[in-house]
């Protein structure tokens, strides 16, 4: 399937999600929202998609909701941003639920939704260049993208305020050690480093990734001994599938391990 604003395309395992319109800051109007809720369910839902890789074509990841196309919708703003934002969460929880992991590469600044946008992935690699602001309240608005989720979760409640309030902005660096980002490389290697590492995990033991993520989704909202059940029934899982099974014995006999997903 071909898109307007987004490229798509599947190859070893890795689907590659690059935002396309440069132009406009890869900003998020109407047909950006709907165009990431059908990506993410195309992406999420083939079983030869062993990884996804976001990122955005050109100097910039994204500028955040498309104010120009806002105001030719001021009559109707509100059912508009309704549109808009419960497509774009869709989008967003079919990627926070997939059972593969999301990695998302921010090539630049990342601003209101974009920061967004840059939260959801299991893990985030940012150029040397990147900036990350919430920029809402300057427009008088407030967060979306799942940030009010995520970004407490991540830099704890205080931080956040602050993020959201005074609209303090990030370098690459400050928001690795802020736990925004997980790594900073070199403008020129992002995507060469993030691609490696996509290859990597799109080669590696799905079942098992996907089990991470669903047991860390949970971990602050439920009881050590829920979290023990679950911890329980997944290890279980995963020693009985091929891919459970391929690891063990690779490890005993002392080879690498070849896994299919499975």
């Amino acid at each position: 399937m071909s898109y307007e604003t987004i490229l798509y395309t599947v190859e070893n395992g890795v689907a590659k999600i690059m935002f396309n319109r440069p132009d406009s800051g890869h900003s998020i109007n109407r047909v950006f929202a709907h165009e990431f809720m059908s990506v993410a369910i195309e992406a999420t839902t083939n079983p030869d998609v062993r990884c996804i890789l976001i990122s955005a074509t050109g100097s910039m990841y994204s500028f955040g909701g498309d104010l120009k196309f806002f105001s030719t919708e001021m009559d109707k703003i509100e059912s508009t941003l309704l549109e808009l934002t419960a497509v774009l969460h869709q989008g967003i929880q079919r990627f926070h639920h997939s059972g593969v992991p999301v990695l998302v590469a921010v090539n630049g600044m990342a601003a209101g939704g974009g920061f967004s946008l840059a939260l959801f992935a299991d893990i985030v690699l940012a150029a040397q260049s990147a900036k990350f602001v919430m920029a809402y309240t300057n427009a008088g608005l407030s967060p979306d993208g799942s940030s009010s989720y995520y970004l407490p979760r991540v830099v704890g409640l205080r931080r956040a305020q602050e993020l959201m309030l005074t609209n303090r902005m990030l370098s690459a660096e400050e928001a690795r050690d802020w736990g925004i980002v997980t790594t900073v490389v070199n403008d020129e290697n992002l995507m060469e480093e993030a691609e490696k590492l996509a290859k990597k995990l799109a080669n590696g033991p799905t079942k098992a990734y996907g089990a991470v993520k669903k047991l860390l989704s949970k971990t602050f909202e439920q009881s050590l001994e829920t979290q023990l059940d679950d911890e329980s029934r997944h290890i279980a899982a995963m020693a009985a599938s091929e891919d459970g099974r391929e690891g063990l014995d690779a490890f005993l006999n002392k080879r690498n391990p070849s896994f299919n997903g499975k």
